[in-house]
C-alpha cells in the first residue's frame, strides 16, 4: 500500500522559511493532484494549498502570498515552499491525494514549529 512521505519540517524563528516535500513511498506511484493539509493542536485538520494534475493552484487565504506550492514530475514530488512563517502556522503539515484522504490513509506528516 502506497503512502506519502512528508518532510523537510523543523524549527524556525517568525518570518523565516522551510521547504516541505512530498514524495511516494513507491516510486511507481505517480503524484498528478495532491493536496497539502496541516492540523495545528487542539484544531481539525485544514486545507492549505492545492495542485490539479493540469497544474491549477490554490491556496487558503491565510497562507496566500506566503506559501508555494510546486510539483516536479521528474522528481515525483511535490513541495510546499514556505516563506514569511508566522507563530499561527505551526502545526503537523500533511500531503495526501483525494482518494487516500477520502479513505483515511495518512503519512506520518512533518512538524513545522514557528517561534516568535
Amino acid at each position: 500500500q502506497v503512502q506519502l512521505v512528508e518532510s523537510g519540517g523543523g524549527l524556525v524563528q517568525a518570518g523565516g522559511s522551510l521547504r516541505l516535500s512530498c514524495a511516494p513511498s513507491r516510486s511507481t506511484f505517480s503524484i498528478n493532484a495532491i493536496d497539502w493539509y496541516r492540523q495545528a493542536p487542539g484544531k481539525q485538520r485544514e486545507l492549505v494549498a492545492s495542485i490539479s494534475s493540469g497544474g491549477g493552484i490554490k491556496y487558503v487565504d491565510s497562507v496566500k502570498d506566503r506559501f508555494t506550492i510546486s510539483r516536479d514530475n521528474a522528481k515525483n514530488t511535490v513541495y510546499l515552499q514556505m516563506n514569511s512563517l508566522k507563530p499561527e502556522d505551526t502545526a503537523v503539515y500533511y500531503c495526501n491525494v483525494p482518494l487516500l484522504a477520502a479513505a483515511g490513509d495518512w503519512g506520518q506528516g512533518t512538524q513545522v514549529t514557528v517561534s516568535s
